[in-house]
């Protein structure tokens, strides 16, 4: 697990992903971890198919593990007519 860690990181500051942090910040921000929860924000099935995918005990966890899975679905200009 920690290889994946490792190669994750190396990948991350090599490609310049958030470019505008220092270093060690940007880091610290990507993981094994932000696979998992880029899996779980990505895939637009039922909830509960992530949840069973990730081995969460909760649906609360495979929640948390979805960031901003909605963001970009609604477009606030569009809706408003502008």
């Amino acid at each position: 697990d920690q290889e994946i860690a490792r190669l994750i990181k190396k990948t991350v500051l090599a490609a310049g992903i958030r470019g505008d942090m220092p270093e060690a910040e940007r880091v610290k921000l990507f993981s094994g971890h932000s696979l998992r929860a880029g899996l779980a924000s990505s895939a637009e099935v039922d909830e509960r198919y992530v949840q069973k995918q990730l081995g969460h005990a909760s649906a609360e966890m495979t929640r948390r593990y979805q960031r901003r899975r909605d963001r970009f679905r609604v477009n606030l200009t569009k809706a408003a007519g502008l």
